[in-house]
């Protein structure tokens, strides 16, 4: 037989689309680039969308919309009001359920021919991988950067791949990463930034739109890698800018020397990624934490102490501490010269990350005095009697 005569290869086995199926994705299947084969891959396509926060809301809706036949669902958070201004999967009377529960809802609500499983555990170097195994794509939406590298090399051991997006403020990006011959996240960032230097979007805010623009298009890179056909934004990050309503690319080229997906690999299984990302106990002292029923006394008292508020100045104007000395994050250490020894420094912020940070720097950086952490910050502060009525 002659290899022009050989039979073409048999297509993976698809499921079928009942009548209301149909019906339902009537406006995809009339599309010439997803028709009815497209829909009946998106039937029998599997996604893992990791944080059923701001990203993931948009991102699961869409995909639940679109018919993908199994959605996963990883986070360990209960729903909070202050998520309720930018994460729609979630209702007023979902406050306190957990994230995946509230989430199931709304998206079987939406879609019931859908399957969706819930993850309600926090992902880890134990758990990812025989989670990750059972989906085909695994779209990132968290927000901290030890899960993002954790995540990253789990698909790349696993060979999955990774829509990855993120978001701060009113920036976003978006791109896919572990793709055959496709860069991975260590490959666009080696190391990750400093501890502290980078606020959560719980420490320096998000606009509420802004997670609905990204994480659709998020869903959308997803549904391309599905059904095929399209450019998928493989080695190209793709830049958004809310305030001037801007798009930019950039090209990330695979890294030869990358640790993970690189000619010479050195990782071969999870890390400690906290350590990785300078928030593990490495050598360090811990900080000295105070909890805000002790600052309290201790202030009522009149002990000899100085608090330190390193928040930046549109975050203090929400919840001012009075009599606090302000020195942002970033002055820190050409400023220590104006603190005492001879006093206790008690370190604030909002929830008491980025302070824990300051009082590691300050230590690196060799000051000698005594420094406190208000542990979980204004936070905590706010729920004393006589605190503010509201934290940010």
């Amino acid at each position: 037989m002659k290899s022009s005569d050989k039979p073409a290869p048999k297509e993976k086995s698809l499921p079928s689309l009942t009548p209301s199926e149909i019906t339902r994705y009537s406006r995809h299947i009339l599309l010439r680039e997803v028709g009815v084969i497209g829909q009946k891959k998106l039937k029998a396509a599997s996604v893992l969308v990791i944080g059923a926060g701001g990203l993931g809301s948009p991102l699961a809706l869409y995909l639940a919309a679109a018919g993908v036949g199994k959605i996963g669902l990883v986070d360990f958070d209960l729903v909070e009001a202050s998520n309720l201004q930018r994460q729609i999967l979630h209702g007023t009377k979902d406050i306190d359920r957990p994230k995946v529960a509230s989430a199931r809802d709304r998206l079987l609500d939406l879609n019931p021919d859908i399957e969706v499983v819930t993850h309600n555990v926090k992902l880890s170097s134990q758990n990812a991988a025989k989670i990750f195994k059972k989906y085909d794509i695994v779209a990132d939406g968290t927000d901290n950067f030890p899960t993002r590298y954790l995540i990253n090399d789990v698909c790349v051991l696993e060979k999955k791949t990774n829509v990855y997006a993120s978001i701060f403020q009113f920036e976003g990006q978006v791109t896919i990463f572990g793709a055959p011959d496709g860069p991975c996240y260590r490959c666009l960032y080696p190391a990750p930034p400093p501890p502290g230097l980078i606020p959560s979007c719980g420490e320096g805010g998000v606009m509420g739109v802004l997670p609905g623009v990204i994480g659709s298009l998020q869903a959308l890179e997803v549904i391309k890698l599905i059904v095929g056909g399209g450019s998928p934004l493989i080695g190209r990050l793709l830049l958004f800018d809310a305030l001037r309503v801007s798009f930019n690319e950039l090209t990330v080229e695979k890294d030869p020397n990358c640790p993970i997906c690189g000619q010479s690999p050195t990782i071969d299984a999870p890390i400690d990624y906290e350590e990785f990302c300078g928030l593990g106990p490495k050598n360090e002292d811990p900080a000295e934490p105070i909890s805000a029923g002790e600052l309290k006394d201790r202030i009522d008292k009149g002990d000899k102490l100085q608090v330190i508020d390193i928040r930046e100045p549109h975050e203090r104007v929400l919840c001012p501490f009075p009599g606090a000395k302000v020195v942002p994050f970033g002055q820190l250490a050409r400023r220590m010269d104006e603190f005492s020894p001879n006093e206790d420094l008690i370190f604030i912020c909002k929830i008491g990350q980025r302070s824990l940070h300051a009082i590691r720097a300050l230590k690196r950086a060799g000051y000698p005095g005594r420094m406190l952490n208000l542990t979980d910050g204004l936070v905590a502060w706010a729920e004393l009697d006589g605190g503010p009525a509201a934290i940010y």
